[in-house]
Formats: structure tokens, C-alpha cells, sequence
């Protein structure tokens, strides 16, 4: 079965003059066109326009479409990329909508949402990148060390600063409230931020994060981060860091 352009057009809410682009530069070609210049689409090509919608959703530019669809893989691999990378989406605007239901909360309450949570959901590659170019270019600079330049997994990034920013949180109120650095609520604090870091591919030992802590104290630009949090956090959370590590030693 075969259908017009206006069919198609019917069919999908894509506009004639999309269609007419696409089929202009090569992305979705008719399967005929009749001897009355008319415009016919079979099965086929109903499927290739759904691929480029699904595609498009994700904001993918025409040319990048058109690159991907001239690999040679079957429907059920391009499907199951896509729902892949749509689910990625639902995810992301999941958090952006909890985000805005807390702020909405925090409004009506009258206390301020955490500066960390703000923001929650709204970071994408680019973002990160942005975020990450300061430390990188100090570390460049004075270890000669270079962050690889990987593609970055902004949800994981994403849950991860969350649960960093939850940790310094739960660190800053121990502090504010006398609670001695070898406090078992303290340990428990650091094991459950180990416990985390771990599961999202860190594999950092309580030894590993002693040393990291330590490192903190002695290099400038890690001091000033945590100092410009609260001052002493750096000192409390090494000390807290090696008791720590002397427990599961």
C-alpha cells in the first residue's frame, strides 16, 4: 500500500514541506514518485520517518540522523538505542520535575531549598565540562595530570554531586555541632559516601579516602573548595577520614 504525501503528512503531524525537505536531501526518499509528480510512500519508508521523529525527539541534528541511519544496523538495535537514550530523558526531566515540586514546596513553606538541590536535573555534558575546566587546568598545570576526555555520564555525574553535597551537608551540621571525629555517626557517614562511590565505579578504599582527604589539606585549590564551604571542614573531614581508616585496617 502506498500513500501521498498528504497522507503521510496526516499520518505522522509532520508538515508537506518537511517532507519535501527531507526527500530534497536525501533523509526520506518516496518509494516512487508517480508520472503526475506525485509523491508515494510505502511501509518502509512510514518506518524510516518514524526512526527520524524518534530521533529528532532527542535533538539530534539532520545530518547526524542521516549519518546514523546509513550504518548498517537492523530496526531492533536503532529501536532499542532509542529508547535507550529516551529513557536517559524521561529520567533527566523526572529530576528537573522534582526539582521545581521541592522549590514549589520550599516557596510555600518559607525555607530555602539547598543551594545544591537548586540546579538538580538542569546539568548536561556541555555543563559539566564547563564545571570540570577549572580543576582540570590546575591539575594540568601543576600535577601535568589530564582528565581524560571521555564522554561524561551526566546522570551518574548528576547523582553524584547530589550525594556529595548531601555528605558535606551531613559533615558541616557534625562539625557546627561538636561531634568528635571519631564519633561512630561520623564513621557510619563515611562509610555509607564510600558505600555510594563504589557502586558508581570508584572502587575507593577507606585507606584511599584518608589519603585523598589528606591530599585536600596540602594542595590549594581542594583547600579553598572545602575551607569556602566551612572553615576547618578540611581538617575535620581528614581527621574523621584517617579514624576511619583505622577501623576497617
Amino acid at each position: 500500500m502506498l500513500f501521498t504525501v498528504k497522507e503521510v503528512s496526516d499520518l505522522s503531524k509532520v508538515t508537506i514541506k518537511t517532507l519535501h525537505h527531507y526527500h530534497k536531501i536525501g533523509l526520506l526518499q518516496p518509494a516512487e514518485v508517480s508520472e503526475a509528480g506525485y509523491r508515494l510512500y510505502g511501509t518502509k519508508e512510514l518506518e524510516r520517518l518514524q526512526t527520524i521523529l524518534f530521533y529528532r525527539e532527542l535533538d539530534f541534528s539532520l545530518e547526524q540522523i542521516d549519518q546514523l541511519l546509513d550504518q548498517e544496523r537492523g530496526r531492533a538495535a536503532i529501536l532499542a538505542e532509542q529508547e535507550r537514550l529516551l529513557e536517559q530523558r524521561r529520567e533527566r526531566l523526572d529530576k528537573i520535575m522534582n526539582t521545581l515540586r521541592k522549590t514549589k514546596a520550599s516557596l510555600e513553606s518559607g525555607e530555602p531549598l539547598a543551594q545544591a538541590e537548586l540546579f538538580i536535573g538542569f546539568e548536561d555534558e556541555e555543563a559539566w565540562r564547563e564545571a570540570l575546566q577549572e580543576q582540570s587546568d590546575y591539575l594540568r598545570e601543576q600535577y601535568g595530570v589530564e582528565l581524560e576526555a571521555e564522554p561524561i555520564d551526566v546522570q551518574g555525574m548528576n547523582e553524584q554531586a547530589a550525594e556529595a553535597a548531601v555528605f558535606m551537608k551531613d559533615m558541616i551540621a557534625s562539625l557546627h555541632g561538636g561531634v568528635m571525629h571519631n564519633d561512630p555517626r561520623l564513621q557510619e557517614l563515611i562509610r555509607g559516601h564510600l558505600a555510594f562511590m563504589n557502586d558508581h565505579g570508584h572502587q575507593v578504599s577507606a585507606a584511599d579516602f584518608a589519603a585523598q582527604t589528606s591530599f585536600f589539606m596540602q594542595d590549594d585549590f581542594h583547600l579553598k573548595m572545602l575551607e569556602g564551604q566551612q572553615t576547618g571542614l578540611a581538617y575535620y573531614l581528614n581527621a574523621a577520614a584517617e579514624a576511619y581508616a583505622k577501623t576497617e585496617a
